[in-house]
């Protein structure tokens, strides 16, 4: 009996959906509001018609699965209520797992990010960037007042090498040495990015890793150390 009602509500509902091209209201609800409850209802009528045939004469197995069923849905409703909690909390849990050099974003906004780098074994800091969308290691040395590149990861990024003037004088650990003078269209560190950084190309073999300075995070909302990690926020 409960079918045959279901489905004189699904027909119902049916010619309701006719009206929905119109203004009509039905019970002080437009037609195209009350068309889905009504469906809910049949869908909702058509289980409860075969669950109470499954369940006859076993109250107790009806109260248990019901019981399952509302954890379950109460479960997945708490859990999309809290998804951006749990998306941070995943973030975070990535960012302790992280390799060194890989920049794992901990928390982001419209227009912000906050990304971070673990400690390389020997101490340092040195990460995987973007330069001109080309994927190059750099060391992050605050004592670096620009980026400097090596000549391989500056013809990675595009950069025409072979035509580089290299007349700027630079004061490194081996003593004086020349660079070029470049402008970089993009330098990004995960999903914070600059455009239009200064940088210097140096003389092919004068470095051993290219070297992200103090031009690029100046321009940053800041940047920390903490422990084993560096957090960035852009």
């Amino acid at each position: 009996m409960l079918k045959w009602i279901a489905l004189i509500v699904v027909l119902l509902a049916a010619l309701i959906a006719l009206l929905q091209g119109s203004e009509e209201t039905i019970a002080g609800f437009e037609a195209s509001t009350i068309v889905p409850l009504i469906g809910l209802g049949a869908l909702l009528i058509f289980i409860g018609s075969s669950a109470a045939g499954r369940y006859r004469g076993q109250i107790g197995s009806a109260v248990k699965d019901i019981a399952i069923w509302l954890v379950i849905i109460l479960a997945l409703v708490a859990a999309y209520s809290y998804r951006s909690e749990f998306a941070t909390v995943a973030q975070r849990v990535a960012g302790e797992l992280m390799p060194p050099g890989e920049a794992v974003v901990v928390d982001s906004s419209s227009s912000a990010y906050t990304v971070r780098l673990r400690r390389r074994s020997d101490g340092h800091f040195v990460v995987r960037a973007q330069i001109n969308g080309a994927a190059v290691p750099m060391l992050i040395d605050t004592g670096a007042s620009t980026i400097v590149l090596r000549t391989v990861d500056a013809r990675q990024a595009g950069l025409d090498v072979d035509r580089l003037s290299f007349s700027v004088p630079v004061q490194t650990a081996n003593g004086m040495a020349f660079a070029a003078a470049v402008r970089l269209r993009k330098v990004a560190i995960g999903r914070i990015e600059i455009d239009g950084v200064d940088a210097l190309v140096a003389k092919p073999g004068a470095l051993k890793e290219s070297l992200l300075g103090m031009n690029f995070l100046r321009r940053l909302r800041s940047y920390e150390f903490s422990g084993d990690f560096l957090t960035l926020r852009s």
